[in-house]
């Protein structure tokens, strides 16, 4: 006996909406995973240490440094930019501020710019790792260590670009569970 033609569209209605349902579930991951793999998009790799190769060329990265609207911080870059040989470890620092009277808690997001020469850029430490909290009206340097790696000179695309922008921007996040039992708030007496 034959299904009707009615339940069998509406069976492959059905099975369309899971199929979007599971690639729209994993596409994030994907892009993810890409972005990190190919430096599309301007994302960076991580490196546990810096480069055994020093090149006698020069590349001067710029840096940039953004808050998300309504984040009640100033953050900016203590430099604006460094040259430095290609390979050569460089060390930067970027200064946050919490201009507002309450404990706030920050990720910052980062791309480097031109896109292609994401693949090449290496972090070695970087406050964009963990998550930042500061209190009200709290003031911090965060360190960025990075890295030219050598093998852009060979690429195509990429070998020979000698200007990168490295941009961040700070995005509010939810206060870890120990700080939110020690926000004023918390602390106020309960009428």
């Amino acid at each position: 006996m034959s299904a009707n033609p009615n339940t069998r569209i509406a069976a492959r209605l059905v099975g369309v909406v899971l199929l979007m349902g599971v690639l729209a579930w994993v596409a994030v991951p994907f892009y993810s995973w890409f972005c990190r793999t190919t430096g599309y998009g301007g994302t960076t790799n991580v490196a546990e240490r810096g480069s055994d190769v020093v090149l006698d060329e020069l590349v001067t990265v710029r840096f940039d440094a953004n808050v998300a609207k309504g984040m009640q911080w100033k953050f900016r870059p203590m430099q604006n930019e460094m040259t430095l040989k290609i390979g050569e470890t460089g060390l930067a620092f970027f200064e946050a501020i919490n201009t507002s009277d309450r404990v706030i808690a920050g990720t910052a997001s980062y791309n480097v710019a031109p896109d292609v020469a994401g693949y090449y850029f290496d972090k070695i430490q970087c406050f964009c790792f963990t998550q930042q909290v500061l209190q009200p009206g709290e003031r911090v340097e965060m360190p960025v260590s990075f890295y030219v790696d050598p093998e852009i000179v060979t690429d195509a695309d990429a070998g020979r670009i000698r200007y990168i922008t490295l941009s961040y921007t700070f995005y509010e996040t939810d206060l870890p569970e120990q700080q939110v039992s020690l926000t004023p708030a918390a602390l106020a007496p309960v009428n």
